[in-house]
Formats: structure tokens, C-alpha cells, sequence
């Protein structure tokens, strides 16, 4: 039987190894991967460099004005052979996966208006099929129509684990209790605002990775989309 080019989403808390698993099946399948945490990301470091989150607080007004001025682009990297986040032609790739982005990311994930600019851009490099995109909303708002829909999570106490690990690989220095916290307020901040949270898709498959290995996990979901490349 045939097997159809499809498009994939996957959605879930942080911290639950969506990026991960999204490369390793795009990588795979030759599909295009779509990072959208990393261009949320993006957006928060822009509005940290232009200064305007203070004290937990962004000034809303002032980062819609300024979101004219945002380019976000990725641009693959052949020594990382990974597609890496870029702001103005800048690589942000590092700057982006630090704890000070981490917990100002939810309040700019928030804001209607940068949502909206987002999501216009991911719905554009979909476009066609043969894509792999993770983040929050994809599957529920995003690619509402993609063929195959994966929601993954995992308890907060291991994710924190998990990223605890990442974070001190890459020379951090972070406590588990800090990563923990900022694990809880985020799936309290996605699941919450008022603008695409954080939810399943009803016709989203469920990962619980709390007791996986990477490689059941992978095996698992790869099968999954074999499996809806030959029905559709």
C-alpha cells in the first residue's frame, strides 16, 4: 500500500520531549520540522532586548507596536543539521533555551496579537504536507485538520528531571526546584489564558512518556505515523 505524505502535530506540557520526538520523526520520514516554541521563544527574547518586560510584567501596548519591527526566521544549520531560530538575521538558537526566556515565555504566548503573527507564519511554512510541527495549539488550532494528531505529557516532577539534565548539559546553573517551578507555572499559564490554551484535540493520540525510554517512545509514534500514511 501507498504511503501518502501527511502532516503531523504534536502538542503537550512543556518539558514532555515534543521537540525531541518531532525531530527524530521528521529526520526519518524526510519531513520538515517546525520548532513553534522556539519562535515563541524568539518573540520573548525580542521583548526582553527591547526591554519591555520588568518585574514579571510586559508592557502589551508597546510589544504590539513593536512587533512590526520582529523577524523570525529559521535557517538550517549543516553543522547542527538542524533548522535554528534566527531574530533579524541573528542566530538566537542559545539565547532562547535559557531559564530567563523560559519563564517569561508564557506572558508573551499570551498576547493576542502575537499569536495571531505566529500562527500566520506556522499555517504558511505547513502549507502542502510533509511537515512535523510541535507546540501547544497545533492540533487544535494551528493544523485543525492534520492527519495525524499526537498529544504528549509526562508527570511535572519528571519533566522537571528531564530538563533539569538538559539545562545543566548546556552549562547552566540551575537547582531542580527552580526548573520545577517554572515547569508548574507554565502548564498553569498554558492551560489558562484565554487565547488558544493548552488542551488535547479530541481526535488527538495520548503519550504518557512518564515511563518510557526515547526509543519506545520514538518506535512508538513512528509506527503510529507509518500507520496513517498508508489509511489516508
Amino acid at each position: 500500500m501507498a504511503k501518502h505524505r501527511i502532516t503531523i502535530a504534536i502538542d503537550g506540557h512543556s518539558s514532555a520531549g515534543k521537540s525531541t520526538m518531532a525531530k527524530s520523526i521528521a529526520k526519518e520520514l524526510n519531513y520538515v520540522y517546525i520548532d513553534t516554541g522556539a519562535m515563541y521563544r524568539g518573540a520573548t527574547l525580542f521583548a526582553m532586548k527591547e526591554r519591555l518586560i520588568k518585574s514579571n510584567v510586559i508592557d502589551i501596548p508597546e510589544f504590539e507596536q513593536a512587533l512590526e519591527r520582529m523577524y523570525l526566521s529559521f535557517r538550517y544549520n549543516p553543522n547542527t543539521e538542524c533548522s535554528e531560530m534566527h531574530l533579524s538575521g541573528v542566530n538566537i538558537e542559545k539565547e532562547i533555551r535559557t531559564m530567563e526566556v523560559a519563564n517569561n515565555v508564557s506572558l508573551v504566548a499570551k498576547i493576542p496579537a502575537v499569536r495571531t503573527k505566529l500562527v500566520a507564519i506556522q499555517r504558511r511554512l505547513a502549507e502542502g504536507s510533509g511537515v512535523v510541527m510541535d507546540g501547544r495549539d497545533i492540533g487544535t488550532v494551528v493544523l485543525p485538520k492534520a492527519e495525524l494528531k499526537i498529544f504528549m505529557t509526562a508527570d511535572p516532577e519528571v519533566r522537571a528531571w528531564r530538563r533539569l539534565r538538559e539545562l545543566k548539559a548546556a552549562g547552566k546553573e540551575v537547582t531542580y526546584d527552580e526548573v520545577l517551578e517554572n515547569v508548574l507555572n507554565r502548564d498553569r499559564l498554558d492551560s489558562e489564558r484565554a487565547v488558544a490554551p493548552l488542551k488535547q484535540a479530541e481526535d488527538a493520540v495520548v503519550i504518557d512518556n512518564s515511563n518510557l525510554t526515547m526509543e519506545e517512545q520514538y518506535v512508538f509514534m513512528l509506527n503510529l505515523a507509518k500507520k496513517r500514511m498508508e489509511e489516508v
